[in-house]
């Protein structure tokens, strides 16, 4: 594995157990696809450091468990902001 691809996973990793952040967030801040960080925490991490990947699974587990809460919130703030239209 290429150094900048290892330092990469170990930064990714980092940011997720610090900030509780969802792969999508992530992904966003590293400038890189969802697809990619998934890969760096649930293959490469494993591999690099097999602790640090369980810690990582541990706080994407929760936001997984939590998601449909936060679709749910995303979705009564869409329609709070919305004025309504007249009929």
């Amino acid at each position: 594995m290429k150094d900048y691809i290892e330092e990469r996973v170990l930064d990714i990793a980092d940011y997720i157990i610090e900030s509780n952040s969802t792969v999508r967030e992530t992904a966003k801040r590293f400038g890189v696809s969802k697809s990619t960080v998934h890969k760096d925490v649930a293959e490469r991490l494993m591999q690099i450091n097999p602790a640090l990947a369980q810690e990582v699974r541990k706080v994407l587990d929760v936001n997984k468990a939590e998601r449909h809460i936060r679709g749910g919130q995303a979705t009564r703030e869409k329609y709070l902001h919305q004025m309504p239209t007249e009929g």
